[in-house]
């Protein structure tokens, strides 16, 4: 019931209520594709709005129900990249967990 009332207003949502919104779904180990097709579309021109938890907690959510959103993983990359500084140790440790997990490759990321 939450995704279905979530997913028309999924672009009034902040970025904080949008990375809590997937990592809720992950961590009661819930896969919503709809949902997180829609986060994915709804969050890619956002991400520079995401704060370094965000981010993280973003990419761990779908690494960790097992959602495929390549497209999303490389624009976190790409928006992360110059603020890795603003990144915690658990922030980075979850952001390279994820990207491992999901077997996507971020060469740019990693080097």
């Amino acid at each position: 019931k939450v995704a279905e009332v979530a997913l028309p207003r999924l672009r009034e949502f902040t970025s904080q209520e949008i990375a809590n919104m997937v990592w809720a779904y992950a961590t009661v180990g819930h896969s919503s594709p709809e949902l997180f097709d829609k986060v994915a579309e709804v969050a890619l021109p956002r991400l520079r709005e995401f704060n370094s938890q965000a981010l993280a907690n973003t990419v761990w959510a779908y690494s960790t129900v097992g959602h495929s959103s390549p497209q999303l993983f490389d624009k976190v990359a790409e928006v992360a990249l110059p603020r890795l500084c603003e990144f915690n140790s658990q922030h980075l440790a979850n952001t390279v967990w994820a990207y491992a997990s999901a077997g996507h490759s971020s060469p740019q990321l990693f080097d």
